[in-house]
């Protein structure tokens, strides 16, 4: 994190600003804060989320700062009103946040904590590699004040909070950096001393071990670039002696570190993006990174499959076919769906560990953008108890998604003449949800779900925890899911019919 965050019981002696959370109606979260009612309105102050009031006190600035509807209290309204102070200090050296009124009992005090926490850190982050001067931001400190009696469990919040914030970080920052210099060798060398720091396995192929591991999918896509491939692959074991026998839960993200749509060219507008195209990726990066920091008490194994796709005379062409990883094979009709391709191989591989589970993470349709625009992600999959636990998981992670249904009866739109299947539908077909069917080839029995985060993974507005730019989306969703994770087991639930029981 930028800002360095610390508990405490009461405010320090000296400090630049007090922050103090108010609900919508001008109802102070706490009954030492008394408003000037006709100075709010004027300023046009009504405790919405969102709002802030600065105003001096004494040899300090006193900040309220909207919460919204009392009713509507949330970890997800505190982190919000937490990066909203952090946004009306940004030019105090220090600042203090009283979250005393909103706590009530340890367990309380830790997720509130954790959330404030995760709120600063997303919107005081900044990505300045690239620029030749930068002011350096002004605040430098913040202290959260809960009641004594909660300062212990808030402290376990604090360091859960920046660890969660640190992995969103990591994640914006992998994005955010140009394709020239995030490639997929960087990113296996990021993967290595994320490996290093956290006290993770790691296996690295290079695009001699793709062809010969017989990734198709991924060599297919790969070997239009003069960029190597590299298939990441990081594990994480629980400490203790539970350890051993935990349930294994593998985390697969799309790594495509430039997309230019291959042969099957994107427009210039379309390609301006493009180097988000390794999301999913950055995700898996980050949350194995995070795994240890957070408690995680199952065996999880990272698999990041990581390339360009770029138009040569080398590249895959319309009509082609690829051999996969389970031995299926692809018709590809449009090298500019090459997410499903690689992530196919990625899934095959993740099935044969026979976990407990499969999330894959993927910027993978423009149709799921349409669906549900730039905030919501779509989840989908073929069990119904795997699909709940990533709901609730992005609930309580502040990361809103949408469940999506697989229709069975839709794989009849992407049959081959020559090959298993073909990589995409007709045109104007249900897009998304004929990609998530392709996925489902890949994972054969094991449960799965499959989050698609096209929309949310970048925003061009700077709003509460987020700066425009990569956002990090799915981390927290993960780490939560991993956090809580109660055992699955398999096959997956899905009826014969394709329906979920």
């Amino acid at each position: 994190m930028n800002v360095h965050v610390a508990v405490a019981s009461m405010p320090p002696d000296s400090v630049a600003a007090v922050g103090h959370l108010v609900f919508e109606g001008l109802i102070p979260a706490g009954s030492g804060v008394e408003l000037d009612r006709a100075i709010c309105e004027q300023r046009s102050f009504a405790g919405k989320a969102g709002e802030s009031l600065v105003e001096p006190e004494g040899d300090h600035l006193r900040l309220l700062v909207g919460v919204g509807a009392a009713s509507d209290l949330s970890t997800g309204a505190v982190r919000r009103a937490a990066a909203t102070f952090a946004r009306a200090a940004s030019n105090c050296q220090s600042a203090c946040l009283d979250l005393a009124p909103v706590v009530t009992g340890a367990s309380r005090a830790a997720t509130v904590t954790q959330a404030a926490v995760e709120g600063i850190g997303g919107a005081t982050y900044r990505f300045s590699r690239y620029r030749s001067t930068e002011r350096p931001a002004a605040l430098s400190s913040v202290v959260l004040t809960v009641a004594a009696a909660d300062e212990s469990a808030a402290v376990d919040g604090l360091a859960r909070g920046v660890a969660l914030a640190d992995a969103v970080a990591l994640a914006r920052d992998l994005v955010n950096t140009p394709a020239a210099d995030m490639t997929p060798s960087r990113m296996a060398e990021v993967a290595r001393e994320v490996a290093d720091r956290a006290g993770l396995g790691l296996t690295v192929l290079d695009e001699a071990a793709i062809r010969a591991e017989r990734l198709g999918g991924l060599w297919g896509v790969a070997r239009g670039s003069a960029e190597p491939p590299r298939l990441i692959t990081l594990s994480y074991e629980p400490e203790g002696a539970g350890g051993a026998t935990a349930p294994t839960v593998a985390i697969v993200g799309k790594g495509i570190t430039f997309d230019s749509g291959g042969l099957s060219l994107k427009s210039g507008e379309g390609m301006m993006a493009m180097k988000d195209d390794m999301s999913g990726a950055a995700v898996v990066i980050a949350a194995l990174g995070a795994c240890r920091a957070t408690g995680v008490q199952v065996r999880v194994i990272g698999i990041a499959p990581c390339t360009e796709n770029m138009p040569s005379g080398t590249a895959t062409k319309p009509g082609d076919v690829l051999t996969t990883r389970n031995g299926k094979t692809i018709e590809v009709l449009n090298t500019d769906a090459e997410g499903r391709l690689v992530l196919a191989d990625g899934l095959a591989l993740a099935a044969e560990s026979a976990p407990d589970a499969i999330i894959d993470v993927a910027t993978l349709t423009g149709a799921c953008v349409v669906a549900l625009g730039s905030e919501v992600a779509g989840v989908m999959g073929n069990d119904s108890r795997l699909v709940a636990a990533v709901q609730r998981a992005a609930e309580r992670a502040g990361e809103p998604v949408w469940h999506l249904p697989l229709p069975q009866s839709y794989k009849k739109l992407y049959e081959s003449n020559i090959a298993d299947m073909k990589n995409i539908g007709r045109p104007g077909g249900p897009g998304a949800l004929l990609a998530g069917l392709i996925l489902e080839e890949f994972v054969g029995d094991r449960p799965w779900a499959h989050i698609d985060i096209a929309g949310p993974a970048n925003t061009d507005e700077d709003a509460f925890d987020q700066r425009k730019g990569a956002t990090g989306f799915g981390v927290r969703t993960v780490i939560e899911l991993l956090s809580s994770y109660e055992t699955i087991g398999a096959p997956a639930d899905h009826a014969a019919d394709g329906s979920v029981r």
